[in-house]
């Protein structure tokens, strides 16, 4: 009897102690996830990388390539090319990819960071896909790539002149405002993943073979991606903060996994192909004028429509 009055005026002390072990257990639980995600090691993400890489090449780098080749009867002038087609499809695999992606890094990443990331990623893309389409379209009536919007020869000798300032607004939303909304972050969101590439074991920082396959198509689309979207400055900085990252790393003896590895030597191709590429057209005059800051880095297409193009 006294002890049943003890536990009633001490409900408190019987309580506590059966919670103590459960606690124990929680805290145990949340070290134990702790560990593993400092110690996990992500395996090579082939069918992402696969998939990431092939839908790069088809519905960004082919999305040009296709409206030249589909006949102009099959997708008027007036309507959406079957290269805005490509442009969608990406807007929309390309984002799955990237949050697929995320899904499957060892570290926790800033959810809030990755969200925002993808939507202004979608929004950038979105208006790119608007302005991309009339410009390439422009093309079918006779305007040069190489040339600025005013110097083009179907675009100087519009009436009223307020028309020009509509088209280099058309062109700003294109080449700068929606490749910045779409480019920075998605080399943002890339740099996030790379982050959490790291493992403390040595034998396992290497790539399998079909990493080595994938690093060259990767690293050529990459140097597409960065002449013709015109993204040197952010591709370089998103660069050396990877190599930044990977000495600072070093020092405290974790090393980049075949996630990681791949991604840095896509990087490092890309770097090499831009510089083969500056030096091949360092004199070229034409190209010259058109990017005459400090940075050159032509675009592919300006190259195409001065050098190719022109020749048939």
């Amino acid at each position: 009897m006294e002890a049943a009055a003890r536990r009633r005026q001490h409900p408190g002390a019987a309580g506590g102690a059966a919670a103590q072990p459960g606690a124990s257990f929680l805290q145990a639980r949340h070290s134990a996830v702790k560990a593993d995600e400092a110690a996990g090691t992500a395996p090579f993400h082939f069918d992402l990388w696969f998939y990431f890489t092939l839908q790069n090449w088809i519905l960004d780098f082919g999305r040009p390539i296709a409206m030249l080749v589909f006949p102009l009867e099959w997708f008027p002038l007036n309507k959406p090319s079957v290269g805005d087609y490509f442009h969608m499809a990406y807007n929309i695999i390309t984002p799955f990819l990237l949050l697929k992606l995320m899904e499957r890094s060892p570290r926790t990443l800033p959810r809030a960071m990755i969200y925002l990331s993808i939507i202004t990623f979608v929004m950038g893309a979105s208006i790119h896909l608007v302005g991309d389409s009339v410009n390439h379209r422009l093309l079918f009536s006779g305007y040069q790539h190489h040339l600025s919007v005013r110097e083009n020869p179907i675009i100087r000798n519009l009436k009223p002149e307020t028309l020009i300032d509509s088209f280099e607004l058309l062109y700003y939303y294109d080449e700068y405002l929606g490749h910045s909304m779409w480019y920075i972050p998605f080399f943002l969101i890339l740099f996030m993943y790379f982050s959490g590439c790291f493992t403390p074991t040595k034998a396992e920082s290497s790539m399998p073979g079909v990493a080595l396959l994938l690093v060259v198509p990767s690293g050529l689309y990459y140097w597409y991606l960065v002449t013709e979207g015109q993204i040197f400055i952010l591709f370089i900085f998103t660069f050396f903060a990877m190599l930044a990252l990977v000495l600072h790393q070093k020092r405290k003896c974790l090393f980049l996994d075949s996630n990681g590895l791949f991604l840095f030597y896509s990087f490092a191709l890309t770097l090499l192909l831009v510089a083969l590429w500056v030096a091949w057209l360092w004199n070229d005059p034409v190209l010259r004028k058109k990017y005459p800051g400090v940075i050159y880095v032509p675009e592919p297409w300006a190259f195409y429509t001065l050098h190719v193009s022109s020749r048939r």
